[in-house]
């Protein structure tokens, strides 16, 4: 989930990224780059190393996350979180760098995004036993989603969609997991910590919004601005060519 893109091309960050700083990615790049080179040793792909991470993340979210079990299943997600930087320093050390790749990557970025979200909903219209939060969650889910198409949709249409947003990807697993794991902490006896994770829903699901109108406003003044331009230079054009 973390291999390099060709030609440079920049990329949203991956939750192994977002969930480490870059001191602490410097540390662990040297730590795991004799697991990467041992596993490359033995035939082993970058590629599939991004499939078991993708499988790890969505077995930790699918088995706990609905039966409540939110410490445990955030532990076994963030160990599979390692996967975003083995198979990038596995794609380095190969000398790799592929659309591939970086497609594989989103591609299966978005089936972990599903089953976390995914996770949480089924908890809560199961035995957690709140609709409202329910509902909340599928936001969380669905608004993802389109943030992350709304980007990838303008660029494809070549607009720049030069605006981050108030929540993007990583800003809204980190605080899902983070106040996930911590509200896990109330089977532990840990008292009134269980209300994390409905607040973090809360505000994943109104920053996403808020960043959902962001960039829909932004592709609109792009394209405005485009089609300005390009119908500044058909003239120039058509006078060149006569």
């Amino acid at each position: 989930m973390g291999q390099p893109v060709a030609n440079g091309a920049a990329r949203a960050p991956t939750l192994g990224k977002a969930m480490l700083n870059k001191y602490a990615r410097a540390f662990f790049t040297r730590v795991l780059t004799p697991f990467a080179a041992f596993l490359i040793r033995r035939g082993v792909s970058p590629d599939t190393v991004t499939f078991i991470g993708t499988a790890g993340v969505v077995a930790g979210a699918l088995v706990f996350y609905p039966r409540g079990e939110f410490f445990w299943g955030t532990v076994v997600i963030t160990l599979f979180v390692f996967s975003d930087l083995i198979d990038g320093n596995m794609a380095r050390q190969l000398g790799r760098s592929s659309r591939w790749g970086a497609f594989l990557d989103s591609t299966l970025d978005r089936v972990a995004d599903g089953a976390i979200f995914g996770g949480f909903a089924l908890w809560y219209a199961g035995r957690g036993d709140d609709n409202v939060l329910c509902a909340v969650t599928l936001f969380c889910l669905a608004s993802g989603q389109v943030v992350s198409y709304t980007k990838a949709r303008g660029e494809a249409i070549g607009l720049p969609v030069a605006v981050n947003g108030l929540v993007e990807r990583a800003e809204r697993l980190v605080i899902s997991l983070v106040a996930a794991g911590l509200a896990g902490l109330h089977k532990f006896g840990v008292p009134g910590i269980d209300v994390l994770l409905p607040i973090a829903l809360w505000i994943v699901a109104v920053g996403s919004l808020v960043t959902l109108v962001q960039r829909v406003v932004t592709v609109r003044r792009e394209s405005a601005e485009a089609d300005q331009e390009a119908a500044r230079e058909a003239p120039q054009q058509s006078e060149a060519a006569s």
